[in-house]
């Protein structure tokens, strides 16, 4: 038996220098290439097509010779980034579990293959590395990602990040599945089980978390155990922390830290902030390359340079990513981190998703800013930003800004035109504004997170 240190990593990953990590990095994606080359039918492919060998792709220049693949090649046929384990070895071919990602435009779920392999490294990933994210072995950890009617990233590896660091997880079951059988939870019951639980961490989605929150304030639960709030799943604004911190006091939490995460089913991690604005550090170099991609040409970008996110797998066996563009826009940043001093590389802390920025009658408008805006509104209690056709039965006819607003009791009066104005200020467009009960725009029993901005349009 070999007696050699493992070399899938290094003693406290985020805090080595960048060639050290970049050494590893390079050893790590030339075994990568090699199974991908001969297990994996998409990288495989791509690669003969274009006559490249395991021999080509010796370092991370070298991984530029493989164009970015993309959500739509992925859609169109999953099963074909997915390794086939005939030759690997018992855990690196053993299928532990099938995740699905959400948000394709059929509606259909697409299936992530975890392997013994990719199950163990998550778990070693977050067993090593809480000191990031703050979680402790003592705290019970309440599970608010909805029960769907399929497995989700989040809903399934909650429980996998619990045993990772030993603390305990109560599972809200929040949602709605498309079953007979009645195993989902109310929002009321969630809040009830925090209380009754003495939860010490909220985790969800943000505007689910802060849902509960508001319930938690009109029921009088007592919250006061809970010390930390961890949002993915969308992204939380500036704003939206502020608001979670705000309730958080109002309820005589017993601390109010928000953990901002960044992360996607198809990366297999998350990047997280060491504190506010400090950009989202990967938690995983030694699993996940991450650069930035011009998203036309595919070009590698230099540091600060914004253009789509792509990311690689180092160490993975069940489905993988070479090169894979994951739709949000950003910026990396490799220098040491002001805040923390950590070394791994960084996102910027306000990645956008390409969803964000629509073209509304003829214009390019980031809608994003919006919703930065509305977040900081403290009588509001939920809003969506609808982009539709001036008529339902013609495609063609001119494009339509709409704003659902559901305000806090008594706020109805004056918000409407308040907002319209603020929404021609940032989009120079003339909104219409509806006002809306809030679970008309976010029913927590039946949407796994709120759907910020939503366009209608056919065409």
């Amino acid at each position: 038996m070999s007696t050699h240190a493992p070399t899938y990593t290094l003693p406290d990953v985020q805090r080595q220098p960048l060639e050290a990590v970049r050494s590893l990095q390079n050893q790590l994606l030339r075994r990568m290439v090699e199974i991908c080359y001969d297990h994996h039918p998409f990288y495989s492919k791509l690669m003969r097509e274009r006559g490249l060998t395991p021999a080509d792709i010796q370092n991370i220049d070298d991984l530029q010779k493989i164009p970015p693949s993309s959500k739509t090649d992925f859609l169109a046929d999953p099963e074909a980034f997915r390794l086939r384990p005939e030759g690997l070895p018992l855990a690196e071919g053993t299928l532990w579990k099938i995740i699905y990602t959400t948000g394709t435009t059929t509606g259909k779920p697409a299936p992530i293959f975890v392997t013994s392999h990719d199950h163990f490294a998550y778990q070693d990933l977050f067993r090593t590395r809480q000191d990031l994210i703050g979680l402790r072995n003592t705290d019970l950890i309440a599970n608010l990602f909805p029960l769907t009617s399929f497995p989700m990233g989040a809903y399934s590896r909650g429980p996998d990040e619990a045993a990772a660091v030993g603390a305990a997880m109560l599972i809200a079951n929040t949602g709605r599945v498309d079953s007979y059988y009645p195993v989902n939870r109310s929002v009321d019951d969630a809040v009830a089980s925090i209380a009754r639980h003495k939860a010490t961490v909220l985790w969800g989605v943000a505007g689910f978390v802060r849902r509960v929150l508001l319930r938690a304030a009109e029921l009088s639960a007592d919250f006061t155990s809970v010390r930390m709030v961890m949002t993915t799943g969308e992204a939380a604004s500036p704003a939206m922390r502020e608001d979670l911190r705000l309730r958080m006091r109002n309820l005589n939490c017993a601390d109010t830290t928000i953990v901002n995460r960044y992360g996607s089913t198809e990366q297999g991690g998350t990047m997280i902030e060491c504190c506010d604005g400090s950009g989202f550090h990967s938690s995983m170099p030694d699993q996940v390359f991450h650069e930035v991609v011009d998203a036309d040409t595919g070009m590698r970008l230099a540091d600060g340079e914004t253009g789509m996110l792509a990311i690689t797998h180092l160490n993975r066996r069940g489905t993988v990513f070479l090169r894979y563009k994951m739709g949000d826009m950003g910026a990396l940043d490799h220098t040491p981190c002001p805040h923390c001093g950590r070394t791994t590389v960084r996102l910027s802390s306000k990645p956008v998703r390409t969803g964000d920025i629509i073209k509304i009658k003829g214009a390019l408008v980031n809608l994003g800013n919006l919703k930065a805006e509305l977040d900081k509104i403290s009588e509001l209690e939920e809003y969506q930003i609808v982009v539709t056709s001036e008529s339902a039965t013609d495609p063609f006819s001119p494009d339509v800004l709409k704003v659902r607003l559901a305000p806090v009791s008594g706020k109805e009066d004056g918000i409407g035109g308040e907002i319209a104005a603020l929404v021609t200020t940032l989009t120079n467009l003339r909104p219409e504004i509806e006002i809306a009960r809030r679970d008309e725009i976010f029913d927590p029993v039946a949407m796994a997170k709120p759907k910020r901005i939503v366009d209608l349009r056919q065409r």
